[in-house]
């Protein structure tokens, strides 16, 4: 298994992509069903949480082991459990807006649990997909239906990078049902920039941060654009 606590992440030999064991929470949300065909083609196994135990059978339609679990109401213990023998978290969930007591106990307070758990199982890798603006500065109106996942996800990224975990946030723009192309632009962007982003890209961004240590302690966000995922997010500009 990669890394521990204590150790650095391992780099593969250059062009090399180290075979490893992941999982996703919201393994049942576009994203998600988007990115573990993607983990599977490249040789790795992944798990896919999913509080439905109907939603199981499309897990394992994109090559992923599906795990019944609610992460609103499990316990760090539950998650350490889950999490145990894994190489990386990725989290993919979302209360999907409505009760801000709802998004309060998904976006935030589970998301912080899972990032607990996944320090006490030992798995250092952790993958937030968040959003283009997220942060304690959003802008969104307190009055706004927003504003309680404006909140959650600024509290949750902040825990995030305070964690000790070795963690990306992704920070894509308003997702897209348009075909991935594999190029993106990063943030800072110009004003005229469509601020949108496909969720097949989202999904390669995932990967590509799974596989990219260059990735390691920085939130990228970005649009679909003209720059190789990978290329984008080797820059440092």
């Amino acid at each position: 298994r990669t890394g521990g606590l204590l150790a650095g992440p391992r780099s593969p030999p250059e062009g090399i992509v180290e075979m490893a064991n992941h999982i996703i929470i919201g393994g049942h949300g576009k994203v998600a069903l988007l990115t573990m065909p993607l983990l599977r083609d490249a040789g790795h196994s992944v798990t896919g949480v999913t509080r439905n135990p109907e939603h199981g059978h499309d897990v394992e339609a994109v090559g992923g082991k599906p795990l019944v679990l609610d992460v609103e109401t499990a316990l760090e213990d539950d998650l350490v459990r889950a999490f145990e023998g894994k190489d990386a978290v990725v989290w993919s969930a979302g209360a999907g807006g409505g009760n801000p007591g709802h998004t309060y106990a998904v976006d935030r307070d589970a998301a912080i649990r899972s990032m607990e758990a996944a320090f006490r199982a030992g798995v250092r890798r952790y993958v937030m997909v968040s959003y283009l603006g997220a942060g304690p500065d959003h802008g969104i109106p307190q009055d706004a239906p927003f504003y309680a996942y404006a909140q959650a996800k600024a509290a949750a990224d902040a825990h995030l990078r305070s964690s000790g975990l070795d963690w990306t946030i992704l920070g894509p723009a308003t997702l897209t049902f348009e075909k991935p192309t594999g190029t993106i632009d990063l943030a800072p962007l110009r004003d005229s920039v469509e601020k949108r982003v496909s969720r097949g890209n989202v999904a390669l961004t995932i990967r590509a941060a799974l596989e990219m240590d260059e990735t390691i302690g920085r939130t990228l966000e970005y649009v679909d654009g003209a720059t190789d995922i990978r290329e984008a997010f080797r820059s440092r500009d």
